[in-house]
């Protein structure tokens, strides 16, 4: 009775370890499309450039968190001085986020302007779109955003025709 209890948890394991990260999954993807509509919002509301970077000192590593804040020197980095609006905790251990834009190779920000477009840190009439990639294991969703700042959230396994990793 014992060999057929471990055998039946073994089996349990995988199953599990899947719908937790689905779980966790979905939970980063409201946190960051929430993240997203809010940096895009203030925007609009406060009439100029309004960013969302990787809160680690480098603006590199989005798993640890972001802050969405009013850039007023273009660096895209909250400098001493900048008003943070927002700020995202680290997201929870196995998940990943990365993102590829059309400007900046290596600079790692969402920015809107005051008409709720997308667009670069330094110019706010240059469009600037996307695709920011979070997984959880073997599951993945890709959040684009287009050149006007409208997002669409795509599973690239369910939908590989419309969904693809390349911009």
């Amino acid at each position: 009775m014992l060999a057929v209890a471990a055998i039946l948890a073994g089996a349990a394991v995988p199953s599990l370890q899947s719908t937790l990260q689905k779980q966790h999954l979905r939970a980063a993807l409201n946190d960051l499309l929430g993240a997203i509509d809010l940096t895009r919002s203030l925007a609009i509301a406060r009439g100029g450039v309004v960013l969302m970077a990787p809160a680690d000192p480098a603006g590199t590593a989005w798993e640890q968190g972001w802050t969405i804040f009013a850039d007023r020197n273009a660096n895209r980095r909250p400098d001493p001085g900048e008003e943070r609006l927002a700020v995202q905790q680290a997201l929870a251990p196995g998940l990943r986020l990365g993102s590829r834009f059309t400007s900046g190779a290596g600079s790692q920000y969402v920015a809107y302007n005051a008409g709720g477009r997308s667009c670069q840190a330094g110019n706010s009439q240059a469009a600037r779109w996307g695709t920011l990639t979070l997984e959880a294991g073997a599951h993945q969703r890709l959040i684009k955003i287009n050149m006007l700042g409208r997002v669409r959230v795509c599973d690239p396994v369910a939908q590989p025709d419309t969904c693809t990793s390349a911009d």
